[in-house]
């Protein structure tokens, strides 16, 4: 986990060299050294935003409300348990009033993060799967997942949803700015998280049961609900919710759910 969470550090200050020199570069051809400083400085402040904001930015794109204790007692109750376990903050509780089943976390690390349900997820599971879905997110949280993740999502949502201004031009844009966001989706993350915090996941509840079974029903619940989001909003969720098809096959960073599966059976 330490590791892991060095990598994701590590990863967070590379997309921030990266945009800083692409702006700076920008910033130089425009109007030479001073034009090029004041965009380098600019990339940085919104790095600095974004580490600092994402996380509620994420929510309020997803539409997920803070959670009131008095709504489920229980669930808090819960979180805050399986945090403990974890050895992390119990993360900031969120709502997103949908019937689909989904669940993810955001923010910077063990000491500052959040993590959001759907009440479709509250519904569909049973406690111990339940438990086993929330242990996964919070070993992303434990690892610094949620870092390389909200850095990734939030930047290759705004490239997305930047191509909605081009008008006419709309689609050409997204063939632009789809690409683009991929490979830094794809720079950032990788399937091994997902390996990583199933096993986690695992421990900490004691058995794999309850997390398979509720991988199993959380893949099956995009035949039954209808589902809509950013398709680059897909490396925030515990099971990939797109048909991987058209641009949602671009930013595909799960492994396949027969091998995660596998791996949890063969580790017990």
């Amino acid at each position: 986990m330490r590791r892991a969470a060095a990598v994701n550090i590590l990863k967070a200050w590379l997309l921030l060299l990266i945009l800083s020199g692409a702006f700076g570069a920008f910033g130089w051809l425009l109007g030479g050294y001073d034009t090029a400083s004041i965009f380098a400085f600019c990339a940085v402040l919104a790095g600095a935003a974004v580490y600092g904001f994402a996380d509620r930015a994420l929510m309020g794109m997803l539409h997920a409300r803070e959670y009131a204790l008095a709504e489920d007692p229980l669930l808090s109750s819960t979180l805050a348990r399986l945090a403990a376990k974890a050895g992390v903050l119990p993360p900031k509780l969120y709502v997103i009033a949908d019937g689909f089943p989904r669940t993810f976390s955001a923010g910077r690390g063990p000491r500052s993060s959040s993590l959001a349900v759907s009440t479709g997820l509250l519904g569909a599971l049973p406690p111990a799967e339940l438990d086993a879905v929330l242990a996964h997110e919070l070993a992303h949280v434990r690892s610094r997942d949620v870092l390389a993740q909200t850095f990734a999502v939030s930047f290759a949502v705004t490239l997305v949803e930047l191509s909605r201004i081009g008008g006419w031009f709309s689609r050409a844009l997204l063939f632009v700015f789809a690409p683009v966001a991929s490979a830094f989706v794809h720079l950032l993350l990788s399937g091994r998280r997902e390996f990583a915090a199933d096993a986690f996941a695992a421990r900490l509840c004691g058995t794999p049961e309850g997390l398979i079974a509720a991988l199993l029903r959380l893949d099956q619940a995009s035949d039954l609900v209808s589902f809509q989001a950013s398709a680059a909003t897909e490396p925030l969720y515990p099971v990939n919710p797109f048909e991987e098809a058209g641009i949602a096959r671009m930013f595909v960073t799960h492994p396949p759910l027969e091998q995660r599966i596998a791996r949890l059976r063969g580790a017990a």
